[in-house]
């Protein structure tokens, strides 16, 4: 059983862990956004018993499958992008004891065949808990128990590139790696992953290559973890982020040399339009 995390300490406050949601569509650069994260913080080759940042993925939260809708799901026939496609009940009592600075231990899905393994992921307590996901941002009661939420908004063809070349690499073939993507994954997308971009706090255009807003996040990250930033309550976070937002923006326009209302827009003003 991997261990993910450091044990929370008695003493320490109860609005521990920052929980952040990261959502976007399937390969837009999530994960790496998250490990980009770990990376800059110098958190991705620390011992567990000292990390302070633990990264969990929606994906764990897969639904064990009935013998017939695994048979579809060999065939690429299921629909892993729809929000029933999650045990979402028991995604949010993961949330809830992990915002409760509890114990947890997370499932592991096997993508190859389809199902959870025995093996499960024990999660300490950390300063800050990245949460991952296409649908993070779907169900209210998940939502809002983010105190950010970032949205990784990256080109559909790029998605398209990427997720053909992830699903090579699990065996599948290329005919059913895009009519799975024409029939399930971009409807999918359209219809329930895409809408809650309204609700992102900060959307990070062009995913890790977007340095400015990579660069502002991790220091926005690292003064909750040395504790410059700690007057903020759960369920509060409104400060936070427009302060995180103003500084992506002016950094921004620090390195282009120019205010860029567009770029300043992407990043500060997610639209409320459903697309």
């Amino acid at each position: 059983m991997e261990d993910v995390g450091s044990p929370c300490e008695a003493d320490r406050p109860r609005h521990c862990p920052f929980l952040i949601g990261v959502s976007g569509g399937t390969a837009s650069g999530k994960s790496t956004v998250c490990a980009k994260i770990m990376e800059l913080l110098g958190q991705n080759k620390v011992d567990h018993g000292q990390r302070k940042v633990a990264i969990i993925n929606q994906d764990s939260f897969y639904r064990n499958l009935t013998p017939d809708q695994k048979a579809k799901a060999l065939k690429g026939q299921y629909n892993f992008d729809h929000p029933d496609a999650f045990d979402n009940e028991l995604m949010y009592v993961t949330l809830k004891e992990i915002v409760e600075g509890r114990v947890v231990e997370v499932p592991t899905y096997d993508f190859v065949t389809h199902s959870r393994m025995e093996n499960r992921i024990k999660v300490y307590s950390a300063d800050v808990v990245l949460f991952v996901g296409i649908l993070v941002f779907y169900t209210q009661e998940v939502r809002d128990m983010f105190d950010m939420k970032l949205f990784v908004d990256t080109d559909s063809d790029v998605r398209l590139s990427r997720r053909v070349l992830r699903d090579m690499t699990r065996g599948r073939d290329l005919e059913q790696i895009l009519s799975q993507y024409t029939t399930f994954v971009k409807p999918a997308f359209e219809e329930f992953c895409l809408p809650t971009k309204k609700y992102a706090d900060v959307i990070i255009p062009r995913g890790v290559d977007n340095m400015v807003a990579m660069d502002v996040i991790v220091q926005h990250i690292q003064d909750i973890l040395t504790g410059d930033l700690c007057k903020w309550q759960r369920g509060s976070p409104n400060s936070h982020t427009r302060g995180l937002k103003r500084a992506i923006s002016e950094q921004a326009e620090m390195q282009t040399g120019m205010a860029n209302p567009l770029g300043k827009r992407a990043l500060q003003e997610p639209s409320s339009r459903p697309h």
